[in-house]
C-alpha cells in the first residue's frame, strides 16, 4: 500500500507539473523561470495568481468528488451511486444558480454558492431517498430514480435560467465544469471545507463498511443503519456542494474514481477513502492539463485566440467512454 500511494504521488506531481506548463501566455520555459525566481511582474502575476490557484482548486475539486462518490457508493450499497446521478450534483447546480438569480449569491462570493449549493445537493439527495421508497437497497431501482431526479432538477435549472437570461452567460462553463479563472479565494473556502468533510469521511469508514455488508448485519453490529446513512449521505453532499461550487459539475468523477481506488487499495475504507482522494485529485489535475493543451493546440490551429475547453467536457466524455468499456467488458459485476 505505501508503494502505491507513493506511485500515485509521483504522478499527482507530474500531472501538476504538466498542468502549469500546459496553458496559454507563458511558455514551459518561462514557467521554469518564475519557479526560480525570475520572470517579470506579468509572469509572475499569470503563474502564481491563475495558474497555481487554478492547479490547487483541480486537486482539491477531484478528491472532494472522489470521497462522495465512495461514500455514495457505500451508504447506498450501489456500484452506480454518484453525486453525478443521484441527485445530490444537479441539485448542487439549481441551489447555487437560483441563489445567484434571486440575488442571494453571486460568482464573486463564493462562501454564499457553496451555502446554496449545499442546500440544493440534500434537497438531491432528499427527494431521491423519497422516491426510492422501499427499493433503496436496490442498485437497478435507486440507478433509475437517481437518473430521473437529476434530469428534473437539470431542467428546473434550464428553466431558471431561461427566467434570468442574463445569468447565462456567467455560468454556462460552469455549469459543464470548469477551473478557469479560479483565483486564490477559491481556494482558500475549499481547502478547509475538503478537511473537514474528507475527515468526517474517513472516520465513517467504520460505519460504511458495516452498511456495504447491509442493514441486517449492521444492526446485528449494534449500529442505526437509517442514522448512519443519513450522517454518510450528509458528508457526502457537502463534499459535493464545496467541489460544485468551485468548479462546477464535473461529470463521472464522483462515479467512475470509487471503483479506480477499490480496484488498486482494496475494499478496506480506511485505506480506500484517502486513496480515492488521491487518485479523484490526479484525474481532475490530468484531464484539466489535458483540457488546456487541447485548447491550446485547437487555437493555434483554427487561428482562435479565446478557444477553451473546459475540463468538464473532457472528463464526461472520457468518463463515458470508459464506463461503457467496463460494462461491456464486466456486465454481471457487482460492487
Amino acid at each position: 500500500m505505501t508503494r502505491r500511494f507513493t506511485a500515485l504521488a509521483a504522478l499527482a506531481v507530474v500531472c501538476a507539473g504538466l498542468e502549469l506548463v500546459a496553458g496559454r501566455g507563458m511558455s514551459p520555459g518561462v514557467v521554469w523561470d518564475v519557479v526560480n525566481g525570475g520572470g517579470d511582474a506579468t509572469e509572475r502575476h499569470i503563474f502564481f495568481q491563475l495558474r497555481l490557484p487554478r492547479l490547487l482548486v483541480s486537486l482539491g475539486a477531484g478528491a472532494c468528488l472522489a470521497v462522495a462518490g465512495l461514500v455514495l457508493q457505500s451508504a447506498l450499497r450501489n456500484p452506480l451511486a454518484g453525486p453525478e446521478v443521484t441527485g445530490v450534483t444537479p441539485g448542487a447546480v439549481l441551489g447555487a444558480v437560483t441563489a445567484t438569480a434571486l440575488g442571494l449569491a453571486g460568482w464573486d462570493s463564493p462562501l454564499a454558492v457553496v451555502l446554496a449549493a449545499c442546500t440544493g445537493g440534500c434537497a438531491g439527495a432528499a427527494l431521491l431517498w423519497l422516491l426510492a421508497g422501499r427499493g433503496r437497497g436496490d442498485p437497478a431501482q435507486t440507478a433509475v430514480h437517481g437518473v430521473l431526479v437529476s434530469a428534473v432538477l437539470g431542467g428546473l435549472t434550464a428553466m431558471v435560467l431561461l427566467v434570468e437570461p442574463g445569468e447565462l452567460g456567467s455560468v454556462v462553463q460552469w455549469l459543464v465544469g470548469t477551473t478557469e479563472g479560479r483565483v486564490w479565494q477559491h481556494w482558500h473556502l475549499l481547502w478547509p471545507w475538503a478537511l473537514l468533510w474528507g475527515a468526517a469521511a474517513w472516520l465513517m469508514a467504520g460505519p460504511l463498511t458495516l452498511l456495504r455488508c447491509g442493514d441486517d448485519i449492521a444492526l446485528t453490529a449494534g449500529l442505526s443503519a437509517r442514522r448512519a446513512r443519513t450522517l454518510a449521505l450528509l458528508c457526502a453532499v457537502a463534499l459535493t456542494a464545496g467541489a460544485v461550487a468551485a468548479v462546477g459539475a464535473l461529470g463521472f468523477v464522483g462515479l467512475l474514481v470509487p471503483h479506480l481506488a477499490v480496484a488498486v487499495f482494496g475494499a478496506d475504507l480506511r485505506v480506500s477513502l484517502p486513496g480515492a482522494a488521491l487518485v479523484g485529485a490526479v484525474v481532475v489535475c490530468g484531464a484539466d492539463a489535458a483540457a488546456q493543451l487541447s485548447s491550446r493546440l485547437l487555437a493555434q490551429g483554427l487561428d482562435s485566440g479565446r478557444l477553451t475547453l473546459p475540463v468538464g467536457a473532457l472528463t464526461a466524455c472520457l468518463g463515458a467512454a470508459l464506463l461503457l468499456v467496463v460494462v461491456r467488458r464486466t456486465p454481471s459485476r457487482t460492487f
